[in-house]
């Protein structure tokens, strides 16, 4: 049996939007809901801030590594407003996952290619290789030399 080799295809703009609404809408809207409720039963406007932005934070922490951004990034994600923001960018570029539309970082680059002919324009980074098995370590034996 033929093994096929998958073709990867860019998606187009509608799929691609719609696809990062539904990641932003799920990694805010629960938060903003969660928010609302903590201010309901305490009374206290600030929890609904302290507890949205740690949700939001947390989508970036989960979200970063495949929007090319690092985690220590999360701290970003605390902040009002712009925690949103981070979370807007990192949804748009996991939508168009595998493909990136965006140069990699620095320390990302050895493992990145550039794409070429229907996909040309586009950055493809390969996943870490996947930790060698340790050899087992060598056993004395209890013979003096």
């Amino acid at each position: 049996m033929e093994r096929r080799i998958p073709t990867e295809r860019a998606r187009g703009l509608v799929a691609r939007a719609l696809i990062a609404v539904l990641v932003f809408a799920v990694a805010v809207i629960p938060a903003w809901t969660l928010g609302d409720a903590v201010e309901r039963w305490t009374g206290q406007p600030l929890l609904d801030w302290l507890v949205t932005c740690s949700l939001s934070g947390l989508a970036v922490l989960v979200l970063a590594p495949y929007g090319s951004y690092r985690r220590r990034d999360a701290v970003l994600g605390l902040v009002p407003f712009y925690g949103w923001y981070l979370t807007s960018v990192l949804a748009w570029r996991v939508a168009l996952f595998p493909l990136r539309d965006w140069e990699p970082r620095d320390d990302e680059m050895w493992r990145a290619r550039w794409l070429t002919g229907d996909l040309i324009g586009f950055w493809r980074v390969d996943p870490l290789p996947a930790p060698s098995p340790r050899p087992p370590a060598r056993q004395r034996t209890g013979g003096g030399r």
